[in-house]
């Protein structure tokens, strides 16, 4: 009897990455307790970063929809927070969340300005829409006009009575909001949606073709990546304790190239430039994408992998693997 159609979901090395990354997870849970004031702070920049980097993919390496006024949703964050924080009294690790919330509910209005847009134009219209909403801020008064604001002092230690407990609350709200963002981004690569997101990228006709709902997919991927990146702007926001129109509107590989380069002067910019259209221009998936082709390493398979049974002959046995995109089989 021939065995049975197995379907794989992951791979080895996906399995040990997994297991390293709960190890790599415990020890920055109890980061507080071993790392300095200015460890906790960076951390928090790479948590942001890596956020915003996932949600962006999201939207652009999946849905094909190439923003680049993603910095208009930072924005909003940013000043949501200060708004529910000091007209509202709000605690600000709630009011982080709230920022994510009004920055979906404004990205409904926006999302139907833009989709009316297609390809460069709808690039174009999304930096127009943020350059609109960073100078609708920067006209109130009340928020600091052009010049920004601080957060008054019973607000900061609305956080958290002391420096050190405020740091690790922030450093914690920072590495809970990136942990949510790259489970629920995998999550959504993994199911029936990454499947449409994929399609649609590939080309929108096709999608439509084999039933795949264009606009309807493209709106909630939108909504649901604006309201991530205004919490991720809120977060910010919190951690420096002050905003401005022009900082507000204004991962891993990238602090360290700044560690390294940073002391360069105006070099520093020049050769992070260079090396962003270096990896631009040779690995258009990105070191993951390149390691995962290159050496086979598929550290988050989005794939199920179909092994065919084993066929017994009189002369010998033949098995393969055959790869087979997310749900093609059950």
């Amino acid at each position: 009897m021939n065995e049975p159609v197995q379907i794989e979901r992951s791979t080895r090395i996906s399995r040990l990455f997994a297991a390293f990354g709960l190890l790599l997870l415990f020890f920055l849970f109890i980061g507080p307790f071993y790392l300095g004031r200015s460890e906790l702070y960076l951390l928090v920049e790479i948590f942001s970063y890596l956020a915003l980097a996932s949600l962006w993919n999201l939207l652009a390496g999946y849905t094909g929809l190439a923003s680049v006024g993603q910095q208009g949703f930072v924005g909003l964050g940013g000043y949501s927070l200060f708004a529910l924080t000091i007209f509202f009294r709000m605690p600000p690790i709630v009011a982080v969340l709230a920022a994510g919330l009004i920055a979906a509910l404004l990205a409904v209005p926006t999302a139907w300005v833009i989709f009316r847009l297609k390809g460069a134009y709808f690039a174009i219209g999304t930096w127009v829409v943020a350059e609109v909403y960073r100078l609708i801020f920067a006209q109130v008064s009340a928020l600091g006009a052009g010049s920004g604001t601080s957060l008054p002092t019973q607000v900061v230690q609305s956080i958290a009575p002391t420096r050190v407990a405020r740091d690790n609350l922030i450093y914690w709200t920072g590495l809970g909001l990136v942990v949510t963002v790259l489970a629920v981004t995998y999550l959504i690569l993994r199911s029936r949606w990454g499947l449409a997101l994929t399609a649609i990228r590939d080309s929108e006709s096709a999608a439509e073709s084999v039933g795949v709902d264009n606009y309807r997919t493209k709106f909630l991927i939108y909504f649901l990546t604006a309201g991530a990146t205004g919490s991720v702007g809120a977060l910010i926001s919190m951690q420096k304790l002050r905003i401005s129109p022009e900082a507000a509107f204004g991962t891993i590989v990238f602090f360290l190239l700044r560690g390294f380069l940073a002391d360069l002067g105006p070099w520093y910019l020049m050769l992070l430039g260079a090396f962003a259209i270096l990896i631009t221009l040779t690995m258009p998936k990105g070191i993951a994408g390149w390691l995962a082709e290159r050496f086979d390493l598929d550290l988050f398979p989005l794939r199920r992998r179909v092994r065919l049974p084993k066929l017994k002959t009189k002369d010998s046995t033949h098995s393969g693997l055959v790869d087979a995109p997310e749900h093609s089989a059950k």
